[in-house]
């Protein structure tokens, strides 16, 4: 795979470090990695907050240092903020943040006016980035902004369920509408697809309040194609930089993280991304989900992320300026250049790869053709040749988690036969008696 960095003429403020912010807690995430050597590699001393210290990223070359939460500070928002506010003070200069999850982005927005003192942060309205991340507001958005969005429904108890359940066309799709909520109390431990009235109702039978929990319409894979683009947009709300790519391959298949993403042309989607954008006056880095919906030919947008995507990396300008790039050069008051995108880029997230192409292929679902200009690039490989320990790393904390998985789901399927086999033992007459039940 390339591994290249075409910038040459524009330099960063290396003076001025930035700070890897998460709030969730995954320790496998090649976006946090791509963040830290796309900034450490031209000069910026890069800080992570990390589970531990042997998480891939937290064993770069280029984390200038790391700083480890407890389980118990990740909840908290008022020991967040503490927190943040004593990382500033130990490094003693401002600092750009960088937020990986829609918590963080969320934190950094609310608490603006707390933690600009200690860091570099886009002038954002502090509500919009919560309003976004959460699925009801950004579907209100869509609705008064006119931007096609998939139609969504939001149960409230099981009254709700049970009407809903009536009217709607089934397969659904149910998600938590909000952050914070999927990590304290999420309604669905991730996007499901459920496929029938029986099937959404047994799912959340027994919960009375479901205010977390949204229904969605439901796009079949056969008859969409997944679009994202990962923007910078600057102090008038236009992108400075937008990158356009395609959703190849996901894990899980059809609904789940990208493990190949695709630089793609399509003029329509930036133009109404951008609409997007300005007319609801964002700021900072974004990452927004777009699906092609054949039946009706429009793109219907699904997320909008606002922070770095974890597939952020497949994006540049053909002088090598990604939105990471583009968001220290603007908190340090230096111009973004202007550049077109590189449309050769490609980019595999090597561990979710394999077991995303097989399962497609297990499904028989379709996937774009692989268009012959295509340069592919590693999300974990991509500098290893000078970055080499997060490599080994991924494959140990991935492959222990991997095993963990199939043997929880092995237990499971063992707890189901042992609980249907007792049901069955429950049913046989018992000695003595007559089928009837009477002695």
């Amino acid at each position: 795979m390339a591994d290249s960095d075409p910038t040459r003429a524009v330099r960063l403020d290396t003076s001025v470090p930035a700070l890897l912010v998460k709030i969730g807690r995954y320790p496998v995430h090649a976006g946090a990695l791509g963040v830290v050597r796309s900034l450490g590699r031209l000069g910026v001393p890069v800080y992570v907050i990390t589970e531990d210290r042997l998480t891939p990223v937290a064993l770069s070359r280029y984390v200038a240092g790391r700083f480890v939460w407890s389980g118990s500070e990740w909840h908290d928002t008022g020991r967040l903020v503490e927190n943040l506010c004593a990382i500033g003070r130990s490094l003693g200069r401002p600092v750009v943040a960088v937020a990986t999850d829609d918590e963080a982005a969320v934190l950094l927005a609310e608490h603006a006016a707390t933690l600009g003192e200690h860091f570099l942060l886009p002038r954002v309205a502090p509500s919009l980035p919560r309003r976004l991340a959460s699925k009801r507001g950004l579907f209100e958005l869509c609705t008064a902004h006119d931007v096609p969005t998939p139609h969504t429904v939001f149960p409230t108890g099981r009254e709700d369920l049970l009407r809903l359940a009536g009217e709607l066309t089934f397969p659904v799709v149910a998600k938590n509408v909000a952050p914070w909520t999927r990590l304290r109390a999420p309604a669905v431990p991730t996007t499901t697809i459920l496929s029938s009235r029986r099937a959404l109702l047994d799912r959340f039978a027994g919960l009375d309040d479901l205010s977390g929990l949204l229904l969605q319409e439901y796009i079949p894979h056969e008859q969409a194609e997944d679009w994202f683009v990962h923007a910078y947009c600057d102090e008038g709300s236009s992108p400075a930089l937008s990158f356009v790519g395609r959703k190849a391959y996901a894990w899980p298949p059809g609904r789940g993280c990208t493990a190949d993403a695709r630089a793609a042309r399509n003029p329509a989607l930036s133009d109404l991304t951008e609409r997007f954008c300005k007319e609801i006056g964002y700021r900072g880095i974004n990452d927004l989900d777009w699906r092609y919906d054949r039946r009706d030919g429009r793109l219907k947008l699904v997320d909008f992320n606002p922070r770095v995507g974890a597939q952020f990396r497949f994006g540049q300008t053909e002088n090598g300026i990604d939105v990471v790039r583009a968001l220290h050069l603007a908190m340090t008051g230096r111009a973004v250049p202007a550049g077109d995108q590189d449309y050769s880029r490609r980019l595999i997230v090597e561990n979710l790869y394999v077991p995303a192409r097989v399962l497609h292929r297990l499904a028989r679902l379709p996937t774009a053709p692989l268009p012959p200009d295509l340069r592919s690039h590693g999300a974990w490989l991509e500098a290893s040749g000078t970055d080499p320990l997060p490599v080994p790393a991924m494959v140990l904390r991935f492959g222990g988690q991997a095993v963990a998985s199939a043997l929880r789901a092995a237990y499971r399927r063992v707890r189901r036969r042992l609980a249907g086999s007792a049901r069955s033992r429950s049913r046989l007459p018992q000695r003595g008696s007559r089928p009837g039940g009477g002695r």
